[in-house]
């Protein structure tokens, strides 16, 4: 059955008014017009809505269930239109976000407790996968958007260097060079590094390589398959070191120590970047992009 809005329109105000005439006032019609409205309605449904007398008009039960029926209809209605339009403004939605990095701490975590935080009606889903995975999955439309630690290679698609977070290196506990608050790039050269060889692993072995290479020289690295919640607990047996995100930092491994290095320039830093399609035209992505571009700003690459 097709029903006509205005005329359920016509239904609410003349209850709420008790008469045709008022509500006809009141919705900018000719009290003809209305009545004919509800009288039509009535032949429609087989029901009489309201009962009418020269004092005004009053609801029959089947009037009142259909104007309560309105009141919701029209309440759904109305957050239907507001919720397109916080969609349309990137204020509502969903958008699916996907990282290689750890949330529990760091600014990532702090960037999307931000963006919850105003914008409630935006559902987030966050992915953790490799890097490699990440960009196939935005590149597909998988994904709005990939943050990832380090440089963007291998993706020909737009993207953003957003903050950057320290360098510091991981000790066994036991370790001499733990005593000192901050170390050298030079202290380590004699130390062999454990490094995971998913992300941010390569940038951090490269780091490395930067920082202790020298013509016939190079430090030792050791690489495995594993995350770096493993590496630090394998850094307790006593036979590497490692160097990891500033992030890392505030996690509890009692057998580890997290100290800075640095060099005459100063404190190493790793930049996270956020990838995306060119041609992704959800809003939601938009207004997360605009944030990003107002609040985050890299450390130069060192």
């Amino acid at each position: 059955m097709d029903l006509d809005l205005s005329s359920l329109r016509g239904v609410i105000a003349a209850a709420e008014h008790g008469s045709f005439r008022q509500a006809a006032v009141a919705l900018n019609l000719k009290q003809s017009a209305l009545s004919r409205r509800i009288r039509q309605l009535e032949v429609q449904l087989g029901v009489s809505l309201f009962e009418r007398s020269s004092g005004g008009v009053r609801l029959t039960s089947a009037g009142a269930n259909m104007a309560r029926a309105a009141r919701r209809l029209f309440g759904d209605v109305d957050d239907m239109v507001a919720s397109a339009r916080l969609a349309g403004r990137g204020e509502a939605g969903v958008m699916k976000i996907g990282f290689c990095t750890s949330v529990s701490a760091g600014k990532l975590r702090a960037v999307l407790a931000d963006h919850i935080k105003s914008f409630p009606e935006i559902g987030i889903q966050v992915t953790e996968r490799t890097r490699a995975q990440l960009i196939t999955a935005v590149s597909a439309g998988d994904l709005d958007v990939a943050i990832i630690a380090g440089q963007a290679r291998q993706y020909a698609g737009p993207s953003m260097s957003l903050w950057s977070e320290r360098i510091v290196v991981a000790l066994p506990a036991r370790h001499p060079l733990s005593s000192s608050d901050v170390l050298e790039w030079s202290d380590l050269k004699d130390e062999t590094f454990l490094l995971s060889q998913r992300d941010p692993g390569p940038d951090l072995r490269n780091i490395i390589l930067r920082k202790l290479s020298s013509p016939g020289d190079a430090p030792a690295i050791e690489t495995w398959d594993i995350g770096n919640e493993n590496v630090l607990a394998m850094l307790e047996a006593g036979r590497h070191v490692s160097i990891l995100c500033e992030s890392w930092t505030s996690l509890a491994y009692p057998g580890v120590r997290f100290r800075e290095v640095r060099d005459p320039s100063g404190p190493s830093h790793i930049t996270f970047t956020a990838c995306w399609e060119q041609h992704n035209s959800n809003p939601a992505l938009a207004r997360f992009l605009e944030s990003l571009r107002k609040t985050h700003h890299p450390t130069p690459f060192i």
